[in-house]
């Protein structure tokens, strides 16, 4: 597998939307219940673009897989070194190390940029994003019980941190 992480294009929205639109309907990696449009896709891309803000493609020839990217963990000013990071893969691509390479060149973009401190706030039932984190160094700093709603239960959520040096 050859697989190439490059920054995300326009023309990557409509694979990017469909990756994501599946995570929201059949997961808790994301608490969000309505599926997204391009249109609401396009908007963010450009808002991140604007902040500066990286969004990664993972391809493999030729085809999109999966993305990462980071934001601003908080909307406050005191909070401008410290991103959180979303990652989300197609289905058919986990579990074969395209996640561990996005974050990789995450952390690399984040260093680069002079980020101090990138953030995984992860649903505690999963178990194996919670281990994917710890290889990369990132240590569990807090857990929100019952924090958020989805299929029918409630959530727990777990905040993994990864100092940058």
């Amino acid at each position: 597998m050859s697989l190439k992480i490059r920054n995300a294009s326009p023309l990557d929205l409509p694979v990017i939307l469909e990756i994501l639109n599946e995570s929201i309907l059949t997961s808790t990696a994301i608490y969000d219940y309505e599926t997204r449009s391009l249109e609401q896709l396009t908007e963010w891309f450009d808002q991140m673009l604007m902040n500066s803000m990286p969004i990664l493609v993972a391809e493999v020839e030729g085809k999109v897989i999966g993305y990462g990217s980071f934001q601003q963990f908080r909307p406050k000013k005191g909070f401008m070194f410290s991103v959180e990071h979303s990652i989300y893969l197609n289905e058919s691509s986990r579990g074969m190390g395209v996640g561990g390479r996005l974050l990789e060149s995450l952390i690399q973009r984040a260093r680069e940029q002079g980020i101090h401190t990138m953030i995984g706030c992860i649903d505690a039932s999963n178990r194996g994003s919670i281990s994917f984190h710890e290889k990369y160094g990132f240590v569990e700093k807090g857990y929100i019980k019952e924090v958020g709603y989805k299929f029918d239960q409630w959530l727990d959520l777990v905040y993994m941190q990864l100092i940058l040096k």
